[in-house]
């Protein structure tokens, strides 16, 4: 086993509610008690309906929600503070792909020069290196050179999603979040964007947190799985454990839903 990247250590997160007065305090817990671990070379999955904390849990993994209690711990370093050294540190740990790439992308700056950006910010490399990385990342992605010319509007959303998925590859990070990477696409290319995904984590021992509601297309990606419900991890195990043999109610709910569309496309 690898050392762990990052760590949720009984973590809660605690909002207050709209009712909430000034004599009267109300508050839900989105986060209740959760603890996981992320190592390179392995996905966890994380599964849940709308408002199990699923995604609450992602915003802690990548600073940007604060525990109200709990710890959080990257690279065996505890965060106390996601200052704005933390953050710039995290940036070179872990990357986000987000839901929906036609908004995760500037739609004024070329394919280049948005995979470009984060290099630039954390000033790595010089521009002779920077421009070889561009190159280098837009075919580990499957797209032709010829993209990089392009604006994200002139893309399919497919391919939109691959080049945020290269741009999070760009600063060389050892864990990525992928938070329902292809609910914005067609199913067509659904099964390929995931794929890709998997194809990264081998090639790279990328590390990586997969975030859906889809129990059945979580397990063709993961090795651990994780079932939230009401901010609360009611079931953990490896893959095919929680598939084959949940032992919570609500995980044989999830599994007795409707089949993934992703079955006939994706790949053994």
């Amino acid at each position: 086993m690898s050392e762990p990247i990052i760590e949720l250590r009984d973590v809660h997160v605690r909002f207050k509610t709209r009712t909430s007065g000034l004599f009267k305090k109300s508050y839900v817990d989105a986060l209740a008690g959760v603890s996981l671990t992320v190592e390179r070379g392995r996905t966890l999955g994380i599964v849940g309906e709308s408002g199990s904390g699923k995604s609450t849990a992602a915003k802690v993994l990548v600073g940007l929600e604060q525990p109200t209690s709990g710890h959080v711990v990257f690279a065996g370093e505890q965060v106390t503070a996601f200052t704005g050294a933390v953050r710039n540190r995290l940036g070179r740990i872990l990357s986000v792909v987000f839901q929906d790439p036609a908004t995760a992308l500037n739609s004024r700056m070329t394919i280049r020069d948005a995979l470009l950006d984060p290099m630039q910010v954390h000033r790595i490399g010089s521009a002779a290196s920077r421009d070889r990385r561009v190159r280098e990342l837009i075919g580990l992605v499957g797209l032709p050179q010829s993209a990089l010319d392009a604006l994200p509007g002139q893309l399919s959303g497919g391919q939109r999603q691959r080049v945020a998925i290269a741009r999070a590859l760009a600063l060389d990070p050892q864990v990525i979040v992928a938070d329902e990477p292809t609910s914005a696409l067609d199913v067509s290319v659904r099964a390929q964007i995931l794929n890709l995904l998997t194809d990264l984590k081998n090639e790279l021992g990328l590390g990586m947190v997969f975030i859906s509601h889809d129990i059945q297309t979580v397990r063709y990606l993961s090795d651990e799985i994780a079932v939230m419900s009401k901010g609360r991890i009611v079931e953990f195990g490896a893959a095919a454990q929680v598939f084959d043999h949940p032992t919570d109610d609500y995980t044989r709910t999830l599994l007795g839903a409707a089949p993934s569309l992703l079955e006939p496309h994706f790949k053994n």
